[in-house]
């Protein structure tokens, strides 16, 4: 499994992860409930996300639409808490998460990724927690595959981005306000290169492995199936696997939605 060097100590400040997920995706409607191995794709984010050691507590944050019930159901199964509501104005959802759990950092993962690492996610809180900076990611500078994304954030920029970010990109995405103000907030980067000893996983830009696409899943589904795994599915394992047999072409013609 992947693992600290020894020292490592975390946790000295309660720390929320918000998992952002909805039904209504453009391009793959339902993707969060897809199945892989048989368990729906949220449900391994949920779990990916608790296994980190930075988090005190794994929440899912929906929208109050018909549709979502599903995925308010899916959390609570996999033991996560939720908070629901508009489904455009998701920067309102993690405004409701401060107001419900007063957090002194958010963490902001998308219920896509369901090969999020839990190490990544430490880092970047960790790197957050010992900079003292407002705001902490691993997607300042690209290093790592699609689909490891994550940001951390203190919740006292974050009431200030409530208050300040008004045009609707901000509210659909959360986090842009941190870098169209980039000289009022303070940022910091985590790289592959600081969280992975082996060489062929640095720079890995090249993987996707988010659920976008039928195409993204079928090569979500095929790791999931082939890869073998006791508990967590170890990101280098399901990466080696991909390299071995030639996986990553099913989906290097997607191009990713920006946002």
């Amino acid at each position: 499994m992947e693992s600290y060097a020894p020292g490592t100590t975390l946790h000295p400040m309660p720390t929320v992860a918000v998992i952002q997920a909805r039904t209504g995706s453009t391009r793959l409607p339902g993707k969060v409930m897809y199945p892989l191995d048989g368990t729906p794709t949220l449900t391994h984010v949920v779990e990916r996300v608790a296994a980190a050691e930075a988090v005190n507590l794994t929440l899912v944050a929906t929208s109050t639409e018909p549709p979502d019930e599903v995925i308010e159901a899916a959390a609570t199964r996999a033991g996560a808490a939720v908070v629901q509501g508009s489904e455009t104005d998701v920067l309102g959802r993690f405004e409701r998460v401060v107001e419900e759990y007063d957090p002194d950092v958010l963490v902001r993962v998308t219920a896509d990724c369901p090969l999020l690492s839990p190490v990544v996610l430490d880092r970047v809180v960790k790197r957050l927690q010992q900079s003292g900076a407002d705001y902490s990611s691993n997607i300042l500078e690209r290093t790592f595959p699609r689909g490891l994304d994550v940001e951390a954030f203190t919740a006292e920029s974050f009431v200030a981005v409530c208050a300040e970010a008004t045009e609707p990109h901000h509210h659909e995405h959360v986090t842009p306000y941190y870098h169209e103000q980039a000289e009022r907030f303070e940022r910091v980067s985590v790289t592959s290169g600081e969280v992975f000893d082996e060489e062929w996983l640095h720079e890995r830009t090249d993987l996707r492995l988010t659920l976008d696409e039928p195409a993204d899943y079928e090569l979500l589904r095929r790791v999931y199936a082939e890869v073998a795994h006791d508990g967590l599915l170890d990101v280098r394992d399901a990466i080696r696997h991909i390299d071995e047999h030639g996986l990553d072409e099913l989906n290097a013609h997607v191009e990713q939605k920006e946002t």
